[in-house]
C-alpha cells in the first residue's frame, strides 16, 4: 500500500504525509507538478526531523507513475464528490491512495483511471477536510481493514519515547 499526491501545493501538507508515510512505513509518491520545491522550508518544517525516514518518489507525470511503481496497484482515487464511504470500502494491500490537489482535487482524467473511489463522510458545514487529515483518516483504515494494523509490532514504540 502506498500514497499518492498528485500535483500537491502546500508544503505543510505534503510534509505532513510526508511525516505520516515515515511512521507507518508507507512509501509517498509525488506527482508532478508540485506548488513548491522539495526543499521548501516549510515542507521540511512539517515532517521534521522525520523526513529522512520517508520513502519519496517523484514522478514527471500520472502516466509515468502509473507504469512505474502503480503498475502493480489498484488505484484507489478520494474524492469529497463522490465514491464509497471510507468506512465501508473494500480496501487491499495493493492499493495505491491516491489524493488531489488541495485546492481542485483529482481531475476527471485521474477519477476515470479507477472504478475504485472512496470518501470521507462529512456532515457538517465543511466541503472538505484538510489534505493531511484525509490521508490519515484514509490510510489508517486501509491498514485496519487490511489486517496490516494487527501485523506492526509496536510494543518497542509503546514502551519508550522515540529517538531523535
Amino acid at each position: 500500500m502506498h500514497i499518492v499526491l498528485f500535483e500537491p501545493e502546500i508544503p505543510p501538507n505534503t510534509g505532513n504525509i510526508a511525516r505520516l508515510c515515515a511512521a507507518t512505513c508507507t512509501e509517498l509518491h509525488l506527482i508532478e507538478p508540485l506548488g513548491f520545491s522539495l526543499e521548501d522550508k516549510y515542507m521540511k518544517r512539517a515532517g521534521l526531523d522525520y523526513w529522512p525516514h520517508a520513502r519519496v518518489s517523484v514522478w514527471p507525470n500520472f502516466a509515468a507513475y502509473c507504469a512505474g511503481a502503480g503498475a502493480t496497484k489498484r488505484l484507489v482515487a478520494t474524492s469529497s464528490r463522490g465514491g464509497q464511504a471510507v468506512h465501508q470500502f473494500a480496501f487491499s494491500r495493493e492499493d495505491a491512495l491516491v489524493f488531489g490537489p488541495e485546492t481542485r482535487g483529482l481531475p476527471p482524467e485521474v477519477i476515470a483511471q479507477t472504478a475504485h473511489r472512496v470518501r470521507i463522510p462529512i456532515w457538517g458545514q465543511v466541503r472538505s477536510l484538510n489534505l493531511s487529515t484525509a490521508a490519515g483518516i484514509v490510510l489508517y483504515q486501509a491498514l485496519a481493514m487490511t489486517g496490516l494494523l494487527d501485523s506492526v509490532d509496536t510494543s518497542a514504540q509503546e514502551s519508550s519515547p522515540p529517538t531523535p
